[in-house]
């Protein structure tokens, strides 16, 4: 699939990194937020004649890809209907301090995306963007074949939809390591080996570039932890999944 307009559902730290990247690399962007079109005016400023701002609904239906990056806790308010048959990409993750007890979470049952999914059907979900702090997002994407591009790790069901976003990845700036199944993206949640700390400090915003091995070790190293620990000092800086989108 060949990327032309990414719809953002959710215009905060990590929604609007992902727009810059998108429009420095040629997409064309749509931003939405809960607050409405009228508050992401100097957004759409900054970004220049490739972004326009639209309710949620209409990020939706105008992206051949859509970002998803919101709290957990707000998926339930997204509509599904607009996603049918598209790539979403899912930057969640679940901080009970902030979303509130999630049954299905608390118990394993679920990973976020996979709740994600169940607010969507008809969507194809890939996890992805949810491990890296946003400044090293903005600041390590470099060109491919260069010999310190950065990793992100994606999991997701569906074959062609972890094929787009891995294109959508590769023109921004990044390579894609597939963690597998949606299930599997436990393996990038808060806690783990991946999450975040490959990057480099978060006192360092220039970040630490993270190669498909240094990824793949860090995936293959990741146990099962209670949803929600290690977020630490990262809930303060979540991107917009700390935002409310």
């Amino acid at each position: 699939m060949s990327v032309t307009t990414v719809g953002l559902i959710g215009s905060g730290r990590i929604g609007s990194t992902v727009g810059r990247l998108a429009v420095a690399a040629g997409h064309d962007v749509v931003l939405s937020n809960s607050r409405g079109p009228q508050t992401l005016r100097e957004l759409v400023a900054e970004l220049g004649p490739r972004a326009r701002a639209a309710t949620c609904v209409e990020a939706a239906e105008a992206g051949d890809i859509v970002l998803v990056s919101v709290p957990v806790k707000a998926y339930q308010k997204l509509s599904g209907a607009p996603l049918a048959g598209k790539a979403v990409m899912d930057t969640g993750n679940y901080y009970p301090a902030r979303d509130g007890q999630i049954p299905e979470l608390d118990a394993g049952a679920l990973i976020d995306s996979e709740y994600l999914l169940r607010q969507l059907p008809g969507a194809e979900v890939v996890k992805v963007f949810n491990n890296i702090f946003f400044r090293h997002l903005q600041n390590l994407a470099r060109p491919a074949g260069a010999a310190d591009r950065s990793y992100l790790p994606i999991a997701g069901g569906d074959a062609a939809a972890k094929a787009a976003v891995t294109g959508f990845l590769d023109s921004i700036g990044y390579g894609a390591v597939d963690v597998g199944s949606l299930a599997d993206g436990w393996r990038q949640e808060p806690g783990t080996p991946v999450y975040g700390t490959p990057y480099g400090s978060f006192d360092d915003e220039n970040g630490t570039p993270a190669g498909e091995h240094v990824i793949r070790a860090a995936l293959a190293a990741a146990t099962r932890s209670r949803p929600g620990q290690g977020a630490g000092r990262w809930l303060a800086f979540a991107g917009d999944c700390g935002e409310g989108g």
